[in-house]
């Protein structure tokens, strides 16, 4: 027997697919290494690699209109509908300035050669040129008379010219020195959408939305010829030797039949409304080479101009390549040269929209497919977190899809689309390989064959769940086969939201909106059980893989288990404040994972009926949850558009525990070794390494015992940095309101505001709150140290006038001399009285005589 998998207690997320990137103003590196995009009221710094989020520049809620980045990429300019101009440092991600100049939103930017200048076009026809450093205009041009949507200085440095482009049909050509407008060209007859030189400098290429590219001599500004492109283009991109695509050049001309080996000619890119790349030759105004369908994924049955096309483009230094940017807010990278066609390599995708469903795709589970509130499917490889294909065929969005792995080897994957119609797709053609007809309603739940994967059953909100055969499928055909429905039943009174197939294949379970969930024999759907208990509509429903019992997700935030023998409810999970949209079973059915519309996602064991982990890396409505199979992980998206993958870390977390703990045990002993040697400056350092804040209170009333050793404590202070400072501050703040250790705390604050300057003080995150948590109980003890040092007086008044109490000085020297002076009278007193009695003798000794 296999030993039993060790239940999960813990798993990590790793952000996988995120929003990046929702159209708008984007700017590459000069490298080609990142990208700086905008997303929503946001600025993203996006590694051009893999995608993901280097830094984020938050705005000021408002759409950023306008992005360019400095020669260095060391600073990123951006301006918004506020008409306020911002300098970022792109190491800090902090804005260094702002200023405002224009009456109108900023619609387009540029950085001279040298960093120094900064020109900008605005909505107000206007073309303002600033000093970067001193963000003062220099120049002031008017002359346009509609909205500036492009501008560019020339290439060349040497050279003081910059070009604007207007809606008005005209580009405006200034010269810096004079600040003045030297020429005017007007030959285009809609709104000028881009711009570019030659590579020596002296041709100007201008395209439109007229659907035509006019050529330029900027020798004395004559117009030269005109091409027309016969679609409306939005970027037009200057081929220079020596780079990838000029490589590329020598191998159109056997195909066009026309020669390009005149030196005179310009060769250029243009992408446009069609999405088609094209290279074109100025010289002989020809297409050299156009691609033969467009990479753009638009359905066939939606003939929609805004989605279809490029929005621009843009050659990468380096022979990177070529990245177009489509209206769909997707980047193709075109890198690669194969059979005489450009080779799409990298497609990444700046905004999935909405998350619908998702599964695991192929033998190792290293793709994800994905569904969006799109007519197309995405396959992500999770490695690269590129776009690796797209399934495109529905007329209208897909709800659901699932993925099986044929007994041949060949993957499958099967959509539910709002179009009423199930398709079935071949991951290795990527072809669509079967279209099943005959739903009157959206197609809200597909499910494969979990056994013999030769059969998928789909649930629709026209209330019926259908089984459709794989038979006469044939994987090699251009044309999909149409599947043959075997089986139908109604089976809800309203939507069905959820189904799934029995391991056995012997049973299919269907949840819906009628708040009961079905169990149904295959192939024949006959009606076995029916699952009542929830107060909501079922949402998700999944067999168990060892036991006979179905788990459900319902919109009453609860989790129930159920026997399929009777029907009967096994247990009731509750935890979730809102629906539950999907439950799936983990560890061989000994433990499951739920997500839900309040965006958690939660980790739960059977046995003991408790939720052992909760996550919160969701802000939406967490709609999809892929389960891997071997590898136990498990993702989740949702309506933030974004795909967190998560690992299993139980054994991970076991083991960083254990060195966490051996290494607490030496720092402890070395701390102790501190102590006992007197080092206090290094075991007030371990004992912040260790966060033991009592350990820090008995160091420092140690120290307040020891005056000598004040030194010390003001050199770990020193050394502390501002996390550290501010875990001080917070500790003096609790012991601060306690009376038995607010002396050591005033203590510390005092050795820590004479170390240490203020303005280094006032670095700390969040020291504003702590201070002010601190003033409170340190007036409340000085007001009581002054109360009893003023009762202390009384106490000193009275004993003095009692005689207990006098000066220390003075009265000790009284005393002595009072002592003195009571000594020597007793000696006087002892002479008198001997004397006394030696006269009193004698007087009787004479009268004795006398008598005689």
């Amino acid at each position: 027997m296999s030993a039993l998998p060790q239940p999960k207690k813990n798993y990590r997320c790793v952000p996988t697919l995120q929003q990046v990137y929702t159209g708008g103003p984007f700017v590459f590196s000069s490298d080609g290494s990142f990208i700086a995009c905008a997303c929503g009221e946001t600025i993203n710094i996006v590694d051009s690699g893999d995608f993901s989020i280097k830094g984020t520049i938050e705005g000021n809620n408002e759409a950023v209109t306008a992005l360019t980045l400095s020669p260095n990429d060391k600073l990123l300019f951006s301006a918004g509908h506020s008409r306020q101009i911002r300098v970022w440092n792109l190491s800090t991600l902090k804005c260094e300035r702002s200023w405002k100049g224009h009456d109108g939103p900023i619609m387009a930017m540029a950085c001279h050669a040298s960093g120094g200048l900064l020109a900008t076009a605005g909505a107000d026809r206007k073309v303002l040129v600033w000093d970067v450093d001193g963000h003062f205009c220099t120049h002031f041009f008017k002359g346009h008379t509609g909205v500036v949507t492009c501008i560019m200085f020339h290439p060349d440095p040497n050279r003081s010219l910059l070009l604007s482009g207007s809606d008005d049909g005209a580009v405006r050509v200034w010269d810096l020195l004079g600040k003045k407008c030297v020429a005017t060209l007007a030959k285009h007859f809609s709104t000028v959408t881009s711009m570019a030189v030659s590579e020596d400098g002296w041709t100007l290429l201008t395209a439109g939305r007229d659907k035509v590219v006019n050529v330029w001599d900027l020798h004395d500004y004559a117009f030269k010829t005109t091409i027309p492109a016969y679609e409306v283009l939005e970027a037009i991109c200057i081929i220079h030797t020596g780079t990838l695509f000029s490589s590329f050049l020598g191998a159109l001309s056997p195909h066009n039949g026309k020669g390009i080996s005149d030196t005179s000619a310009i060769h250029y890119v243009t992408v446009g409304e069609r999405g088609i790349l094209r290279i074109w030759n100025s010289e002989r105004a020809v297409c050299l080479y156009e691609q033969k369908s467009s990479d753009v994924t638009v359905t066939s049955e939606i003939d929609d101009e805004s989605k279809r096309g490029f929005t621009g483009a843009v050659i990468l230094p380096r022979d990177g390549g070529l990245v177009s940017v489509t209206a769909d807010q997707q980047f193709l990278f075109y890198s690669s040269i194969a059979d005489g066609q450009l080779v799409l390599t990298k497609r990444l995708v700046g905004d999935n929209e909405e998350i619908l469903d998702m599964k695991f795709l192929g033998e190792e589970e290293n793709f994800l497919a994905v569904a969006t509130n799109l007519e197309q499917v995405r396959v992500y490889d999770l490695a690269s977190k590129s776009c690796s294909y797209v399934l495109s065929g529905h007329a209208d969005i897909i709800l659901c899809l699932d993925t099986c792995i044929l007994s041949c080897g060949r993957v499958l994957i099967a959509t539910g689309s709002k179009d009423n119609t199930v398709r079935l797709w071949d991951s290795e053609s990527r072809k669509c390989v079967g279209i099943g007809k005959g739903h009157m309603g959206g197609i809200g739940a597909v499910a494969f064959s979990r056994k013999e994967k030769n059969f998928l059953v789909s649930g629709s909100s026209d209330r019926t769940i259908k089984v459709w055969s794989f038979d006469g499928i044939s994987y090699d055909v251009d044309q999909p086969t149409g599947l043959k429905a075997k089986a139908v039943v109604a089976a809800h009174d309203k939507d069905i939201n959820s189904l799934a197939v029995a391991p056995n294949d012997h049973f299919v379970c269907t949840g819906s909106q009628d708040r009961t969930a079905c169990v149904w024999r295959l192939p024949d759907l006959v009606s076995v059980v029916v699952l009542r208990g929830h107060k909501r509509g079922v949402w998700s429903v999944e067999f168990s893989p060892v036991d006979p019992c179905v788990i459900t997700g319902s919109g009453d935030a609860t989790i129930k288990i159920w026997s399929i023998a009777d029907g009967s409810c096994i247990r009731t999970f509750e935890g979730h404040t809102s629906s539950v949209l999907r439950a799936s079973f983990l560890t061989r059915g000994t433990q499951f994972v739920s997500c839900g519309a309040d965006g958690l996602v939660k980790l739960w064991t059977i046995k003991t009926n408790e939720c052992i982990a909760t996550y919160d890396q969701h802000e939406d409505k967490v709609w999809a949850l892929a389960i891997g199979k071997k590898t136990e992980m498990f993702a989740t998206g949702g309506g933030d558009a974004v795909v967190n993958l998560w690992y299993d870390s139980t054994a991970a977390d076991k083991e960083e525990a254990f060195r966490e703990e051996e290494e607490r045990v030496l720092k402890g002993q070395t701390l102790e070794n501190a102590v006992q040697d007197g080092d206090f400056s290094k075991a007030i350092q371990i004992a912040f390494d260790l966060n033991r804040p009592r350990k820090l209170f008995q160091l420092f009333s140690e120290i307040c015992r020891k005056k000598d050793d004040r030194h010390q404590m003001e050199k770990a202070l020193c050394d502390l940095g501002q996390e550290q400072l501010r875990l001080l501050f917070e500790y003096a703040r609790e012991w601060n309101t306690k009376p038995k250790m607010c002396h050591i705390a005033q203590l510390v604050l005092f050795q820590v505001f004479s170390s240490i300057s203020p303005s280094v003080i006032l670095e700390i995150k969040g020291i504003g709150e702590v201070l002010e948590g601190l003033i409170p109980y340190t007036q409340r003890h000085f007001s009581r140290i002054d109360r009893v040092v003023r009762s202390t007086y009384l106490v000193d008044y009275s004993l003095a006038g009692m005689g207990v109490v006098e000066a220390d000085v003075n009265d000790a020297k009284e005393e002595e001399e009072q002592d003195h002076a009571q000594n020597n009278g007793e000696a006087l007193e002892d002479t008198t009285r001997t004397k006394k009695r030696k006269s009193s003798k004698t007087g009787k000794t004479k009268s004795k005589k006398l008598k005689g």
